[in-house]
């Protein structure tokens, strides 16, 4: 695929390098309290879910120290042109229909990420969170694709990234 004179999305944030402590979710004792705080003030309890499942909400999103080019570095650069391309082609299809096309972010990850869908280890998948119109993607999943499921290539890995779109 000749991808590389593509234009590249900006509509990403890269969260590679970043832990995820895997036990910090909401314990009994805090859950009940949320439970109560909901009955008793009428809150919405996806938007208490929501604020509590926010990067700055908690302290275990730690940034890696900074470091030279990574292996995966390509492979970012691709998903960036198929991602680009998926929002002018479907900016185009809802322009011919008076629509307009409201693209998801893309977030790169390392291992696990925190989403509005919750906390989810690289082991899933790729995966689209609607709570937050999010694309998750660990770039470990495309050498799964290739060694475990025995699709290797860009044409695999471009219909993955397409697919969550």
């Amino acid at each position: 695929m000749r991808w590389r004179q593509g234009r590249r999305s900006t509509n990403i944030e890269d969260r590679r390098g970043r832990k995820v402590k895997a036990g910090a979710g909401i314990g009994g004792g805090a859950l009940l309290l949320i439970v109560l705080f909901v009955m008793l003030t009428g809150e919405d309890p996806s938007r208490v879910v929501e604020v509590l499942n926010q990067p700055g909400a908690a302290s275990s999103d730690r940034p890696a120290p900074p470091s030279g080019p990574r292996a995966d570095d390509e492979e970012f650069d691709f998903v960036r042109v198929v991602l680009a391309s998926t929002e002018d082609t479907w900016s185009q299809l809802f322009d011919r229909s008076g629509r307009r096309y409201q693209p998801p972010v893309l977030v790169f990850f390392d291992d696990a990420v925190r989403s509005a869908c919750g906390t989810n280890s690289a082991a899933v998948g790729p995966f689209y969170c609607p709570a937050d119109s999010k694309v998750y993607l660990d770039l470990s999943f495309f050498r799964d694709l290739q060694n475990r499921f025995g699709a290797p290539g860009d044409f695999a890995q471009a219909y993955v990234v397409a697919h969550e779109v």
